[in-house]
């Protein structure tokens, strides 16, 4: 019963309701590949066999008292280890909060739940978010399902990992620099941060209040729409979830990109690009031609501030949350985490207001010149082919800043300007890694980008493909 495991989320859960396949086959089958694949990926810190098999008996005697279903019922899912749920220790990657254990649970989590979704146990993650290769000192890196020697993309290590890698159906992550979007094209799958508000964060592990997004990874763009869609709307716990109306996500996937503008940002994204992942990207955007959408070049605004002035959003609120532990815990944080705090400290109050001050004025700009005359924005994920844990493994040295911008280089600027992103399979390199590239949106557009995602797929076989894993 492996191939289960290569199944998509919703035929998963067409299956399940269709009663083809019980939610037991299915967790079993997720809990044998898992024994099989995490000695290997290490995307894992904790695995919950006896609780997923109870959901998933409880999910399968709901269908048999005809009970209503939702649409991820008896489904096997895991997230990054930030998310809280009421008794659950919840690590979020460190020693500090080994034994963390919560009184509470997400708003997302319990969103999750009420769609009928299986939690079969919590994904390896970089130390508190902070970190966009796969490394983590405590629990041990994490490894590319499609080839074990190369980084997974951070922060949301174990969550880009097991859904590429097949053991689970899709995983939650979150995005501050591009935590989400980075190991979704590293690996091979999808990954959406949403508008900023579009989803609670209520009950999720903090990093920079001003940027962090909660989204999901999946194996499809049909995947991961339907992910969002459960888990998006106001919260009554999160005043900054945003009271906006939630799209269908999955109702326009199949209208296609005829007569769509795709904006391609001239600068900045593109410095330095390899060659050969410069091709696939152009071949990406020669067959949206081939569909009927039309592309056009432009320069993106403010690119030369919004490195700086992101930078000191994200360290300041990382710093006034581990004020405390800093001084009085300092040596249980790696020494990359350290580092890069220390950096933060170093940071004014002048500084941070400045930072967020100037934010509405140089959003406004880029959407009016960006998106003035186009739909949606076309963009890399990384600008070169996916390098190997150990040369990446940079910890305090000081190659780390050099080291760490190149790898998060075109996914922070889209969280300082709070707007939607879609990372999207475009294929392998001559190495046989992933290639990813990311599509951006007008606030609350996540619709148009599912849209455009699902008609690139359809024309490619990209989320048919598996790695050469055991089991």
């Amino acid at each position: 019963m492996s191939e289960i495991c290569d199944w998509s989320l919703t035929a998963t859960a067409d299956a399940i309701a269709t009663r083809k396949v019980s939610s037991v086959e299915v967790v079993e089958a997720a809990l044998k590949r898992i024994a099989t694949r995490q000695p290997i990926l290490n995307c894992f810190v904790r695995i919950d066999p006896e609780q997923a098999l109870a959901e998933a008996r409880a999910a399968d005697a709901a269908q048999a008292a005809k009970r209503p279903v939702g649409p991820l019922h008896g489904v096997p899912l895991s997230h990054k280890d930030m998310y809280y749920r009421a008794g659950v220790p919840v690590t979020c990657g460190s020693a500090i909060r080994r034994n963390f254990v919560p009184d509470y649970t997400a708003t997302v989590l319990q969103r999750y739940d009420a769609a009928g979704a299986v939690a079969i146990g919590a994904l390896n993650m970089s130390e508190f978010a902070n970190g966009p290769t796969g490394h983590n000192v405590h629990f041990g890196p994490t490894h590319n399902p499609w080839n074990p020697d190369h980084i997974t993309g951070g922060s949301s290590t174990g969550s880009g990992t097991a859904v590429a890698g097949r053991l689970v159906y899709g995983a939650l992550g979150s995005d501050t620099g591009g935590s989400i979007r980075l190991p979704a094209g590293v690996c091979g799958v999808y990954g959406i941060k949403p508008t900023q508000g579009r989803v609670s964060r209520h009950g999720a592990m903090g990093l920079s209040f001003s940027l962090d997004n909660v989204g999901p990874l999946a194996r499809t763009a049909r995947d991961c729409a339907r992910l969002l869609k459960v888990i998006a709307g106001a919260d009554a716990n999160d005043p900054t979830a945003a009271d906006v109306p939630v799209d269908d996500y999955e109702l326009a996937l199949n209208e296609g990109v005829s007569g769509l503008r795709i904006a391609v940002a001239t600068n900045h994204f593109w410095d330095g690009m390899d060659s050969e992942i410069g091709g696939i990207l152009e071949n990406t955007l020669g067959v949206y031609g081939k569909l009927g959408a039309s592309a056009t070049r432009v320069t993106a605004p403010h690119l030369d501030l919004m490195r700086g002035l992101g930078n000191i959003i994200i360290s300041s609120e990382f710093c006034a949350l581990h004020d405390d532990w800093m001084r009085n815990r300092h040596d249980e944080y790696a020494p990359l985490v350290r580092a890069r705090m220390k950096q933060g400290f170093a940071f004014s109050a002048v500084d941070y207001l400045k930072a967020v001050q100037v934010r509405p004025k140089i959003v406004g700009d880029f959407i009016d010149q960006v998106f003035g005359e186009a739909d949606v924005l076309f963009l890399p994920v990384l600008r070169f082919p996916v390098p190997k844990l150990s040369e990446t493994d940079v910890q305090d040295s000081e190659t780390m800043n050099e080291v760490l911008g190149g790898i998060n280089h075109c996914t922070w600027p889209i969280n300082y300007l709070g707007l939607p992103g879609l990372s999207v399979p475009a294929g392998f390199s001559r190495s046989g890694l992933p290639v990813g590239f990311q599509l951006v949106g007008r606030p609350f557009a996540e619709a148009m980008l599912f849209r455009v995602a699902a008609a690139y797929e359809r024309e490619t076989d990209w989320p048919t493909r598996t790695p050469s894993l055991p089991g």
